[in-house]
């Protein structure tokens, strides 16, 4: 009889004698965070995934920033190498040459603040079959202009290009010659997003040039005829702007428009009733977008009431998305109008509506509306009765009710009768434990992001209200911030029920202290399950009772897959600095920003939903096996202060 010892160098044996044709097929199936997992297992499969980096298709890191070092080597030379997305905080012009292959379609680089402004010039040159490009925060660290020339290289190599994403501030590009460029734009673009832009700039540069001494039948035609999406966010949306690309862009389907005002806006420098009805002169849009942020300067669209509404939704018969944000002006007269003209609107989001009241949803029922997404955040006139109205409506699947400070418990029980919903956020609203415990009954089970933040009148009861032992709970996302009475206990009953959170935000409550902490790094989502093993992101920012010994919970091997972690800034250098040496791919936030993606239920198209991988092993695959330093921690740890 064989024994164990025999057995398993069996296996070894037959896994090193498979064809490598074999293992290559297969793994040519998974993507990259397949292939890294299973590099880990053994030599024969880390040996084939090293090999086969030489001919994946796709290439995807977003979710970590590796240093040039430990990103050259997985990235050979690839002939069939189609996708590339990576985050680039610690890259910079050294990387381009293993960065940007030839065979590239899409290409993803994020936080390209350390790059220059030759990144442009350089795919235009290297990767002509390019059909997908989104660049963000280029050469923001180097604070200089950004040569219209290189944006030139850009559209004469990249001849294909369907869909250009410029999430930085385009006003670097020097504005000389910066409108004639885009005139040498790809035909083939169809989809154009920039991070910001002004009015003026947008204006020049979809106007017609004009030539001096010119006659009218000669009058060049207008540059990127063929674009059908257009989200910009800009200085000031103005009736000027708004002309321009309701009369020059013929084939638009898609307008998102933003805009943050340092201070209130002149007549000139204005969104109108004049203007507003020129939206969709040409009948083709699907989506609008106008939203005026106060995160600046606290300004609103005065200028536009219940008469450009009215004007405009004659023209919106056929929009299936409508959102509008800050028109202080209009009334329900206005929102109703847009209800009953727009019969195949799905997603409508009205921000900073307060006039805003429930006699917009008084006889919803009434029209053929199937909507499924709905988020009514600062409209603070909005009641309970409202709400029941609005969720009779039982396709909602996001729900967005964020500071809306009159919606209750009653509104709860409604909204437990959603079958379908995905996502609720109530933020800031009068709902109490036993309000949440309407949700156990019904929507719970379905939902996969929960958003409580600011619900002041909840305890920690409201976690046991929430998980009831028998349910089977989808949640993969919670944010329990703001919380006064929120404490380790209600941690303890969430560890309890084994939710396999992917992130929990509970940043500014009072009362979370270290043994959270503990809890959560202990927790088994299952009985085979890495302790702590789901979490992705945890914002633990400004929360009272944290102290530096709690750290040692936050470094290897708990919380394998954590990628964001919330602190407060009082914590001390030195263990930071430790903590990133013991997991280098960990992006910490001591300044109180906010981590991930928030925003992903107000701006996605589609419902957005994570891919929940079982296991994650890059840093094992790239660094090898790296236990981490205790001592380190606990030197810096007794060097610390006392409280973060």
């Amino acid at each position: 009889m064989a024994t164990s010892s025999d057995s398993g160098a069996h296996q070894q044996m037959s896994l090193d004698l498979l064809p490598s044709a074999l293992l290559a097929t297969v793994m040519t199936k998974l993507d990259i965070t397949s292939i890294r997992s299973l590099a880990c297992t053994c030599k024969a499969f880390h040996s084939c995934a090293s090999h086969m980096l030489c001919f994946i298709p796709n290439f995807h890191l977003a979710d970590i920033a590796p240093s040039a070092e430990f990103l050259r080597p997985l990235l050979p030379s690839n002939p069939y190498l189609r996708s590339l997305k990576v985050d680039c905080m610690r890259l910079d012009d050294s990387s381009l040459d293993y960065l940007l292959q030839p065979t590239l379609q899409e290409l993803c680089l994020h936080n390209c603040a350390d790059f220059s402004g030759r990144l442009l010039s350089q795919v235009g040159q290297y990767c002509k079959d390019l059909r997908f490009l989104y660049l963000s925060s280029l050469a923001e660290k180097r604070r200089r202009s950004i040569d219209v020339s290189d944006l030139e290289v850009l559209f004469g190599g990249c001849t294909q290009l369907e869909t250009l994403i410029l999430m930085f501030d385009v006003s670097m590009f020097l504005r000389h010659n910066f409108a004639r460029v885009w005139a040498i734009a790809p035909a083939t673009l169809s989809s154009l997003e920039m991070g910001y832009i002004s009015s003026v700039m947008v204006t020049e540069l979809l106007s017609p040039p004009v030539v001096a001494y010119q006659s009218m039948e000669h009058i060049q035609p207008s540059i990127l005829l063929g674009l059908q999406k257009l989200c910009l966010s800009v200085d000031y949306i103005t009736d000027t702007m708004v002309s321009t690309i309701t009369n020059n862009l013929n084939c638009l389907t898609h307008l998102d428009l933003r805009d943050s005002p340092i201070m209130e806006p002149r007549l000139a420098f204005d969104l109108t009733n004049a203007g507003i009805q020129q939206i969709n002169l040409h009948g083709r849009l699907k989506h609008l977008s106008l939203v005026r942020s106060q995160e600046i300067f606290p300004a609103y669209f005065k200028r536009v009431n219940d008469l450009g509404i009215l004007l405009m939704a004659d023209r919106c018969s056929d929009m299936e998305s409508i959102c509008l944000g800050g028109f202080c002006q209009v009334t329900d007269t206005g929102f109703r109008t847009i209800l009953h003209s727009c019969a195949k609107v799905y997603k409508l989001r009205i921000y900073h509506g307060p006039h805003l009241t429930d006699l917009v949803f008084h006889d919803i029922a009434a029209t053929s509306l199937t909507l499924t997404h709905v988020s009514l955040r600062w409209c603070n006139l909005l009641t309970n009765h409202g709400v029941a109205r609005l969720v009779s409506n039982g396709n909602l699947s996001v729900l967005d009710l964020r500071d809306c400070r009159n919606v209750g418990d009653e509104a709860l029980r409604r909204i437990s009768n959603l079958s379908k919903l995905k996502a609720l956020l109530i933020d800031g609203s009068d709902v109490s434990d036993m309000g949440l415990s309407q949700l156990s009954k019904g929507a719970m089970s379905a939902l996969v992001a929960l958003s409580i933040r600011g619900c002041k009148r909840l305890t920690d009861n409201c976690i046991s209200f929430l998980f009831d032992e028998s349910s089977n709970c989808e949640l993969r996302e919670l944010d329990l911030s703001n919380i006064p009475n929120l404490s380790d206990a209600g941690v303890l009953l969430l560890a309890k029920r084994r939710i396999p959170l992917l992130e929990l935000r509970m940043r500014q409550c009072p009362l979370i202290s270290d043994t959270s902490i503990m809890v959560l790094a202990s927790m088994k989502v299952d009985e085979e399950g890495w302790y702590g093993s789901s979490l992705r992101l945890l914002d633990l920012y400004n929360c009272g009772g944290i102290t530096q010994l709690s750290f040692q919970w936050l470094k290897k091997p708990y919380f394998p897959r954590l990628r964001w972690l919330g602190v407060s800034s009082s914590v001390s250098r030195d263990v930071l600095d430790t903590l990133s040496r013991n997991r280098p791919f960990l992006h910490v936030a001591f300044r109180g920003e906010e981590l991930g993606t928030t925003g992903q239920w107000d701006n996605s198209d589609d419902l957005y939903m994570h891919d929940y991988d079982e296991v994650d092993e890059l840093e094992q695959w790239i660094e090898g096996e790296n236990e981490g330093d205790d001592e380190d921690i606990q030197e810096a740890e007794n060097n610390a202060y006392p409280m973060l």
